[in-house]
């Protein structure tokens, strides 16, 4: 799996409330068409986060490259229904940090010939 991390603080103004809904909203249409695996959104827990990340994560999990390419292929259409999904939530956050992480070691990996 690949994770795609998003951590972001929500503009002034806007209620946790909000976010979920236009999260799970978003999420949803990503899901339905084939383009992530699952999501999950955690919360920095009494303060003990990472100061210059925000205070909210956004983990989106993804099969490969090819299937996160994809949801950027989708995404980049700027057409509804997925435009108005990502705008609802865009809209919403402030000062994100984007990050690609890979399961470890990769299920391809053989052990025994390398190199380095």
């Amino acid at each position: 799996m690949d994770l795609y991390h998003v951590f972001f603080d929500l503009k002034p103004g806007i209620t946790e409330r909000t976010l979920l809904e236009k999260l799970t909203l978003y999420m949803a249409h990503l899901k339905a068409q084939g383009l992530i695996e699952q999501h999950r959104l955690t919360r920095a827990k009494l303060g003990f986060g990472l100061k210059a990340h925000g205070d909210w994560h956004l983990i989106i999990e993804v099969r490969d490259l090819a299937q996160l390419d994809a949801a950027f292929q989708h995404v980049a259409t700027r057409t509804d229904p997925v435009e108005s999904a990502h705008h609802g939530l865009n809209s919403l956050v402030q000062n994100p940090v984007f990050a690609l992480y890979r399961d470890f070691p990769d299920p391809v990996r053989h052990h025994g010939q390398e190199k380095f």
